[in-house]
C-alpha cells in the first residue's frame, strides 16, 4: 500500500537497484511518494542483472545503480537527480518544495553536499585501497558527519520538520558507517535522525523489499 494510500501512477517504471546501495534512497522516495515500480536487482560486483544474468552494462553503460526506466523506454541515472524526478511525479506527497523556491534549493543543496562530501568518500572503504587512503576517507567522512550532526540540532530532518529526498539520501549513506569502520556514536543528533527515519513506514517497506534487516 502506498504511503499516502493513493496510487499516483500506473506507469510501468523500473528501478534498477543493489541491496543497501545508494539506490535505496530513490527506493525510499518511491515508497514515500506512493509510486509503483518494478524492482530489478543488480549485482554490482559482476555487473549482471540477478534475475536473468544479463549484462547490466548493456542496459546502463555507466554500470552502476540507481537507474530508473520509464514505460516509454527513457532511462535516468544519478541518485540525486532520480530522487527529484520521482518526488516531482507526486507533488501532493510534499517531498519537495515548489520549483524555483528557496526551500527547494535548500533541499538540492543538501543533495549535492551528501553526494560529493559524504557518499563519494566511502569509495576507498568498499574498494581495494591502501591503508592510508582508507584512513583519510574515514577522517573525511567523520568530519562531514560532525558538521551534519550540528546542523540537525533541534531539527527532525535536514531542512526542518518535513522529510525530503535529502533525508533519504543521508539515511542511506550513513547506514554504511557500520560496515566501513566509521563511528557515529558521538553524534547524538545524527543517531536520533537515523532512528526517526528508520521508523517511517515507507522506509520500513523499502528495507523489507530489499531484504535488509536493521
Amino acid at each position: 500500500m502506498p504511503a499516502s494510500g493513493t496510487l499516483i501512477t500506473e506507469t510501468a517504471m523500473k528501478l534498477y537497484y543493489a541491496t543497501g546501495a545508494c539506490s535505496l534512497a530513490p527506493h525510499i522516495v518511491i515508497q514515500e511518494a506512493g509510486l509503483q515500480a518494478e524492482l530489478i536487482r543488480v549485482d554490482t560486483k559482476t555487473h549482471k542483472v540477478v534475475a536473468d544474468g544479463s549484462d547490466f552494462y548493456a542496459i546502463n553503460p555507466k554500470g552502476y545503480v540507481p537507474m530508473i526506466e520509464l514505460d516509454g523506454g527513457e532511462r535516468l541515472t544519478e541518485a540525486q537527480v532520480v530522487m527529484q524526478y520521482l518526488a516531482d511525479l507526486a507533488p501532493q506527497s510534499g517531498l519537495l518544495p515548489p520549483a524555483g523556491s528557496l526551500a527547494r534549493v535548500r533541499v538540492q543543496e543538501w543533495l549535492a553536499y551528501i553526494s560529493s562530501e559524504v557518499h563519494t568518500p566511502f569509495g576507498p572503504l568498499f574498494h581495494p585501497s591502501s591503508d592510508e587512503m582508507k584512513a583519510d576517507a574515514r577522517q573525511r567522512i567523520t568530519a562531514r558527519l560532525t558538521w551534519i550532526d550540528q546542523q540537525l540540532a533541534g531539527h527532525d530532518y535536514l531542512t526542518g520538520p518535513a522529510f525530503t529526498p535529502a533525508d533519504a539520501y543521508l539515511f542511506t549513506v550513513t547506514r554504511w558507517t557500520k560496515y566501513a569502520g566509521v563511528d557515529i556514536e558521538p553524534f547524538a543528533n545524527l543517531r536520533a535522525f537515523m532512528a526517526r527515519v528508520a521508523a517511517r513506514p515507507a522506509v520500513q517497506r523499502a528495507l523489507a523489499a530489499e531484504g535488509i534487516k536493521g
